[in-house]
């Protein structure tokens, strides 16, 4: 409603005085403030805010009058009343200074476009010159306790127990009347009152008094403590027209405060608690309303330690109160309670090291026009402390003269609902300051976006938003992105329109929050987000001849106005356009009967309340015959409220809404549903509803013709609703969410919101009788709510936050460094589930389901379910008392309805205590039952929160065969980060780490299978030796089980833990291969770092066997989409003997130079390695690669002619590789990558290819799979190789089209060490794919005729032992001959950076699984890097070790 910003300002009096201010008291319009010290009378301007005049009593004037005390105003600012101590009344005139004497003036450069056109218009700002004349004083020979002016009386209290009633004019003793307070009949209420005074009232008098118009009467404070209101029975003030009542049971009062809008009485107490007390119409007695006092919850330290109100004061729109204590401090309530700010706490009352601020102490305090200030006078003793402090700090430096001590002025900026309760205000937030506006809009773009959307329907119309909106059209998802910052989009208001016309007193904004209007004394300007201007008028004598008096709202794209015309001296409601100049030639006018109060627009109606309490409907339409767009306006129909309304300033708003009680509606007729306007009517807090009278003869629509139509009457009011302050409601309509948008939502202050319901039959069944058709529910939110958005079940608020700024205190702590810096943010809460709670606590589940269920589409609806829970749990597994009727079953029940059932249950549980658990489960069910619900729905990550819950409810072999459970789950539909925790939590069972809760799993935590990192930071050394290549090779057979990293201690429970880890890894590890799953195999293995050589080592005569090589083929052609080769059409020879794909340059190489010649040419030099016969046939294959280094780097050496061919050959394989994929494969791991990239660029551009080499490349292309699956089967067919499992690699040969593989793997399979099923399995497995490729898939001919010499060697099975080195591989990794490369030098790798050292001396181009099989990124690499790396590595081919 209000909140602080920013700092206070100090203003520091011209003038030199030993005297401090200790009294302020406003004017009638708060244009002016009268502060009183001992013997001085001043005049301060609110704005600016100077000091105009003062006065100075005379030291002999001041011994007879005794010092000032108070002040008070005659209603129009003619004359000051001052009280003195010895009891004389002081009356000064206030004289204006003549003609153009003006104090201040506002001073322009030359050229300025500002030109004063009307007389008027200096005056409005400018600080005038005033003159004081004192007036002949009044002695009442008695002190004086209160003043209190009264149209033209002036009320004075005296200490003797006299109420005096002077007249402002004639104040000799013929104005004069003395009334006693003893005469005046004292009464709890009016009823008994005449049994004469029942209040014992000698010595008695009134130490505080104040009027209240719309109640009539005076609210008194005795000096026993006692609180009274006094009613004059007639119009005029005399001894025996006189009624009083008093409070029951209160003896503490200190001061009071009266609120004209809503009829309350606020007395303060020496308790520290304001009692807000109302007057009972039926009865006349005074009812306690509510209470304002600090909660020991939010104030635990002061709460009971503030002392005795010291001052209360209403804003002057009556929305809100500020209180202030004996032990200072201020505090900000709403009219109904609701607490908006405290200075006692927080920021306010501590520095940011925990040290405790003394809080200001306040010894008067009044608000500014519009309650845009507070103007505050600190207590003169703690003002006098600051100033010795100061000077204590300046005695070094010169002395300054001592300026008489500041008044404070706190900033507020207020909600536009406070003054302007109209529709559209309602559904956005608006805020405003006193020279600026804050509202909460979306990020511009989105803004920008939509206005090009209307610009592009509308292109002729020069206005974004110049089309007509749809009521109907939800709002919703644009609404919905408003929530995601807390910043305020602020519009400075005009400062050309401040000027003049300060203080803004209404604003309003369209309900698409694209447009506002302001209006000030006089006109109004408005403001476009769509152009970034703000709209004056042109003319501003139109400007200076109307203001607004019953408020703004914005109608399509037109400012609807109801004012008050100086000219034609009459009330007027106007139109204008907003895309028009601002002028009054564009206005529609329409002339009204009576001063207007209130507006609003509801749908194409205006609704009006004028001050002679009717209330009058115009229909109003869009007229497009002239040359620009106007409205014609229509009377539909006035409704006197007389009877029901004292006093029209009691009416805080009135809407038009769709919203009924449906008793006068059939279900037959739902259209007339529709158009069933209800006003609703906030009289002083109370919620008044008049509905149309449907109880007569009803017309069918289709039979009376639109204009003849006449609306229906209205019923006599209901009341709805008490101590209401704000009230929303919407137009649109959403069939789906009929429950929220046909539903009526109150703010009720300290009892929080409240929500009237409407409750529907379930599937248009009949409606049970006794069910009520609505029902009002209420709840607490923790804002204060300034709109609520229909559809997206929110509440949207704002709230002031602190900023300290400790930088600031010094030896004499600076004003800022006593406050903080204040800032107001926005905020929104859910309010579902308490609607939720609401309905179920009532029994009606079926409404509070029809409503969750038309809400489950809202992104934070599993928030509502656990809010829901978590509430009600919280509510009664910690109560002390047994609970009759627990709610929790139902809830329980009511969720289980919806599908998050299983998570709202699980992730309420591990919000909340561990001992409240019990109490959850046994509602909810068991969690054992939970988590096999949640492996049946397939919900593993459920499931896995479930884990935790029965490890700490149930005993370690319970969690571990759940655990069990759900990780083979895991394994099975690969989900690897659960798979990693599952490793983790049953390391932890067995290890017995988890007697405590055990930590929730988390994503970022490195993985504990150290096997992982097998992969990961393999790096290839290329200078190593032999022996220690064949000894990491046998270490490698050694390591089954994974590493435990670092909790590797020996012990045995944990090895038990990891054998049973292990075996369930192995157990679907060959699961996996029995399948013939190679690629999820794969991915089992880089993702869990399964060591799978050392594993399929010795699976190698068992599982990894290969029993049907046709169907192992065509599962792999499957799972990788590798596609089976097709033959081309024409028949084509190739130039490539292998078949093989070679890329555009490989092409024009192969043009001089077969493929074998190519491969003969790297052979030959070779050095001719011995094959001892103590090596097995592994060892020869490792072996192998190292002959082929000695090969490339001797080429590097000798720089022979043919080290260019073999250099070559290497790279047309790399490029072959790279045909497949794009440019963006490369990566920049190594600089030789760029390198190649760079000769392919160069070549491509002489070649010149024939038609039939074009057709036959992209042919071999159109028969390749996917890059990322080439580079996985080669990663997978050095993984084979590597383990020894021939069969596997003959299968990836095949599908890779490799010859160079298959005739390894023959020319092994001489070698003693191979089994001879295994040669037998390969040659049954050849001879069946011959058969099933001539049969079922041709294209695989080609291939199997190019390796048909090693076929036809493997069907004679010649017993003659093959050299190894007679089959040397064509096919090297690029690493290994680019590194050894003319400068020799080798290029590092990014891994080999990392610092970690190979665990394996592997000589061969290791494939990293990053990019082959995709992998969590390594923790100190970003995850794109990994993936390129993953990438580049891939297409190093590996075929033997």
């Amino acid at each position: 409603m209000y909140f602080l910003t920013g700092w206070p300002r100090r203003l520091l009096c011209p003038l030199k005085s030993a005297e401090e201010p200790f009294h302020i008291q406003p004017s009638c319009q708060r244009f002016y403030f009268a502060l009183l010290s001992e013997t001085q009378l001043s005049i301060w301007f609110s704005r600016p805010s100077v000091l105009i005049v003062s006065y100075i009593e005379s030291a002999k004037a001041a011994a007879q009058f005794g010092f000032y005390q108070k002040a008070e105003w005659k209603p129009d600012d003619s004359m000051i009343a001052v009280a003195t101590a010895n009891g004389y009344i002081l009356l000064f005139d206030v004289l204006g200074g003549g003609e153009d004497k003006y104090l201040y003036e506002p001073v322009y450069p030359k050229g300025s476009p500002r030109v004063k056109v009307t007389p008027g218009f200096k005056e409005e700002q400018c600080a005038p010159a005033l003159s004081l004349e004192l007036k002949k004083p009044v002695d009442l020979e008695a002190p004086i306790t209160s003043l209190q002016t009264l149209q033209e009386d002036l009320l004075v209290c005296t200490a003797d127990g006299y109420l005096h009633v002077l007249h402002w004019d004639g104040l000799g003793s013929n104005g004069r009347k003395a009334i006693c307070l003893t005469t005046i009949p004292f009464s709890l209420d009016l009823q008994s009152a005449r049994g004469g005074p029942s209040l014992d009232l000698d010595g008695v008098y009134i130490c505080c008094m104040e009027y209240c118009l719309t109640l009539d009467g005076f609210a008194v404070v005795l000096s026993d403590g006692r609180l009274g209101f006094i009613t004059p029975l007639s119009n005029s003030i005399a001894a025996d027209q006189l009624q009083g009542v008093w409070a029951a049971d209160v003896a503490d009062g200190t001061c009071v405060a009266v609120n004209n809008k809503y009829r309350l009485m606020a007395f303060g107490c020496a308790s520290g608690s304001v009692l807000v007390y109302m007057i009972d119409t039926t009865t006349g007695s005074m009812q306690l309303s509510h209470k304002l006092e600090l909660t020991p919850k939010h104030y635990p330290d002061i709460y009971n330690k503030t002392g005795a109100v010291k001052l209360i004061c209403w804003s002057p729109d009556y929305s809100v109160v500020m209180v202030t204590w004996a032990c200072g401090g201020l505090s900000l309530w709403s009219v109904f309670g609701a607490h908006l700010i405290c200075t006692l706490g927080e920021d306010f009352a501590h520095h940011s090291d925990g040290t405790k601020k003394d809080p200001l102490k306040i010894s008067s305090m009044s608000w500014g026009a519009e309650g845009y200030h507070l103007w505050v006078i600190p207590n003169r003793q703690e003002r006098r402390k600051q100033e010795d402090e100061e000077q204590d700090v300046e005695r070094v430096s010169p002395p300054h003269p001592c300026l008489q001590a500041g008044i404070l002025q706190f900033h507020f900026i207020k909600s536009a609902l406070t003054v302007n309760p109209c529709t559209s205000n309602q559904e956005q937030v608006l805020l405003h300051g006193e020279d600026r506006l804050y509202l909460t809009c979306g990020d511009p773009t989105q803004i920008h976006g939509n206005s090009d959307a209307h610009a592009n329907l509308h292109p002729r119309e020069g206005s974004p938003l110049h089309h007509p909106s749809n009521p109907d059209s939800s709002l919703s998802q644009g609404l919905s992105t408003l929530l995601g910052h807390k910043h305020w989009h602020v519009v400075q208001i005009h400062s050309t329109y401040l000027e003049s016309n300060w203080p803004i007193r209404f604003a309003a904004i369209d309900t698409a929050g694209q447009c506002m209007a302001v209006a000030g004394r006089r006109g109004f300007a408005h403001y476009s987000l769509f152009t970034r201007k703000w709209k004056l008028f042109g003319n501003i004598t139109q400007e200076q001849s109307m203001t607004v008096t019953g408020g703004l709202a914005w109608w399509k794209d037109f400012v609807v106005v109801a004012c008050y015309n100086f000219t034609d001296q009459q009330e007027q409601l106007r139109f204008y356009q907003r895309a028009s100049n601002l002028d009054n030639a564009f206005a529609s006018v329409t002339k009204l009967h009576s001063d207007t109060l209130l507006l609003n627009v509801f749908r194409d109606m205006v609704i009006l309340f004028r001050a002679d309490c009717s209330i009058c409907l115009y229909s109003i339409e869009r007229r497009i015959d002239g040359p620009t767009p106007s409205v014609s306006v229509a009377l539909l129909q006035e409704v006197s409220m007389s009877r029901y309304i004292p006093h029209p300033a009691l009416v805080v708003s009135v809407t038009l809404t769709s919203v009924r009680t449906e008793t006068g509606i059939s279900l037959k007729a739902p259209q007339q549903a529709c158009t069933a306007e209800s006003i609703m009517l906030n009289l002083a807090g109370q919620l008044i509803m008049l509905q149309r009278d449907r109880s007569g003869p009803q017309v069918r629509d289709k039979e009376t013709p639109a204009v003849n139509k006449k609306l229906l009457p209205f019923c006599p009011p209901v009341v709805l609703a008490q101590c209401v302050e704000n009230v929303w409601t919407t137009c649109r309509s959403n069939k789906k969410k009929r429950h929220l948008l046909e539903a009526l939502w109150l703010s009720c202050g300290e009892a929080g919101m409240k929500v009237w319901l409407p409750l529907f039959p379930r599937d248009n069944r009949k409606p049970h009788s006794f069910l009520s058709r609505r029902i009002m529910l209420p709840f607490h939110i923790n804002i204060y709510p300034l709109a609520v958005l229909f559809e997206d079940a929110l509440v949207l608020g704002a709230t002031n936050e602190t900023i300290l700024y400790d930088g600031l205190q010094g030896p004499s702590e600076p004003l800022e460094a006593l406050f903080p810096y204040c800032t107001v943010d926005r905020t929104s809460q859910i309010y579902l589930h308490h609607i939720l709670r609401q309905l179920l606590v009532r029994n009606l589940g079926e409404q509070a389901l029809m409503l969750a269920q038309s809400c489950a589409s809202l992104p934070y609806f599993p928030h509502v379910l656990e809010l829901i829970v978590h509430v009600v749990l919280e509510e009664e597994a910690t109560s002390r008392e047994p609970i009759p009727d627990p709610l929790l079953p139902t809830v329980a029940k009511f969720i289980t309805e919806f599908p998050l059932f299983l998570q709202t249950i699980v992730h309420c549980a591990r919000k909340t205590e561990y001992a409240l658990w019990n109490y959850l489960f046994a509602a909810v069910g068991n969690p054992k039952d939970l988590f096999e619900e949640c492996l049946m729905a397939q919900d593993l990550d459920t499931a896995a929160s479930y884990l935790i819950i029965l490890q700490n409810m149930e005993v370690p072999a319970v969690s571990r065969q759940h655990a069990t459970l759900l990780f083979n789950t895991a394994l099975e539909q690969g989900k690897w980060d659960l798979c990693r925790h599952m490793i983790r939590f049953l390391k932890a069972i067995g290890s017995g780490e988890m007697e405590s809760p055990p930590p929730t799993p988390s994503t970022q935590e490195p993985s504990s299978t150290g096997g992982f990192e097998f992969f990961r930071n393999r790096s290839i050394s290329l200078s190593q030796s032999a022996d220690s290549i064949s000894t990491g090779k046998f270490n490698l057979q050694k390591t089954f089980s994974m590493p435990s990293g670092a909790s590797a201690k020996g012990r045995d429970v944990e090895c038990a833990e990891n054998m049973y880890i292990d075996m369930m890894l192995w157990r679907h590890a060959r699961h996996l291969l029995e399948q013939v799953r190679l690629r999820d195999l794969g991915c089992f293995s880089a993702q869990l770092g399964f060591e799978l050589i050392g594993w399929l080592c010795r699976e190698r005569n068992r599982v990894a066997r290969v029993d049907d090589f046709v169907s192992a083929l065509t599962r792999l052609h499957k799972d990788f989409l590798w596609p089976f080769p097709v033959i081309p059409v024409g028949s084509f020879s190739s130039p490539l003997k292998n078949g093989r794909c070679r890329s555009v340059l490989s092409t024009q190489l192969l043009k001089s130079q077969s493929a074998d010649s190519l491969l003969n040419s790297e052979m030959d030099t070779a050095p001719p390695s011995a094959a001892t016969t103590n090596h097995t046939w592994m060892d020869s294959l490792v072996q192998s690669t190292k002959d082929t280094e000695t090969a490339s780097s001797a080429h590097s050496n000798q720089n022979s002619p043919q080290t260019h061919d073999a250099f070559l050959s290497l790279l047309t394989n790399k490029v072959e590789e790279y045909s497949v994929g794009s440019a963006t494969d490369l990566t920049e791991t190594s600089s030789v990558v760029d390198g190649d990239w760079t000769m392919v660029d160069e070549n491509s551009s002489i070649l010149s290819l024939s038609q039939a080499e074009l057709e036959h490349i992209s042919m071999e292309l159109a028969n390749k799979g996917p890059h990322k699956s080439q580079v996985q089967l080669r990663y997978l067919l050095h993984v084979f190789m590597e383990a020894g499992c021939l069969e596997w690699c003959v299968v990836i040969g095949l599908i890779l089209r490799d010859a160079n593989v298959i005739k390894q793997v023959i020319s092994f399979l001489d070698s003693p060490e191979v089994p001879p099923e295994t040669a037998q399995s390969i040659r049954n497995g050849l001879l069946a794919v011959d058969a099933w490729a001539s049969s079922d898939c041709l294209g695989y001919k080609p291939f199997l005729n190019l390796i048909q010499p090693q076929l036809q060697q493997l069907m004679n099975s010649t017993s003659e032992q093959v050299q190894p080195d007679a089959f040397q591989p064509a096919i090297q990794s690029c690493k290994l001959a680019a590194s050894e490369g003319p400068a020799g030098a080798a290029a590092p790798r990014v891994e080999d950076s990392r610092g970690v050292p190979a665990p394996l001396g592997l000589a061969l181009p290791s494939l990293e699984p990053a990019g082959v099989f995709s992998r969590p990124p390594p923790e100190d690499s970003p995850p794109e890097q990994t993936e390129e790396q993953g990438e580049g590595e891939g297409t190093y081919d590996c075929t033997l070790s």
